[in-house]
């Protein structure tokens, strides 16, 4: 019997996935339980649209992705922060702040959790941070961390 998946079974597919079970296993156990439906014309077709709206959704979010990285290039944000005479900051440079500024100054949103801060910034100066903004695709903020 032809079964689509609802949930992720072990050993059988994940959820979604268009499965061959034998008639006891579908009836005994994945349809009293919810984790699978009868794979009928309808069901299947149901299926394939789900999963063409799945993929057209990750193309949209990759392309949203790349462009985000290409106005990042060449980008200088600015942050004004209080600081001691000795060139230190009181405190520290966050992702929020960056990301803050960043919308303030350009425009351009970036989630501040897509921001890497590899060391923590505690001195004025001028600084770059990566952005992982898609799995394969990264872009690099700019910025520069001036007395307030």
């Amino acid at each position: 019997m032809k079964v689509i998946l609802k949930e992720d079974v072990k050993a059988q597919g994940k959820k979604g996935d268009i499965i061959e079970v034998s008639d006891g296993y579908a009836r005994n156990y994945l349809l009293p339980k919810k984790l699978a439906v009868v794979a009928d014309a309808a069901a299947i077709n149901e299926a394939k649209s789900r999963e063409a709206a799945r993929l057209h959704r990750i193309e949209v979010e990759r392309a949203e992705a790349a462009a985000t990285a290409e106005k990042l290039q060449g980008v200088m944000v600015r942050l004004e922060m209080p600081g001691s005479s000795e060139e230190r900051l009181y405190g520290s440079v966050t992702a929020k702040d960056i990301a803050e500024a960043l919308e303030a100054q350009t425009g351009i949103t970036v989630d501040r959790r897509k921001l890497v801060m590899n060391e923590q910034i505690r001195t004025y100066g001028t600084y770059s941070v990566e952005a992982r903004l898609y799995p394969e695709i990264t872009g690099v903020v700019n910025f520069v961390v001036v007395r307030k």
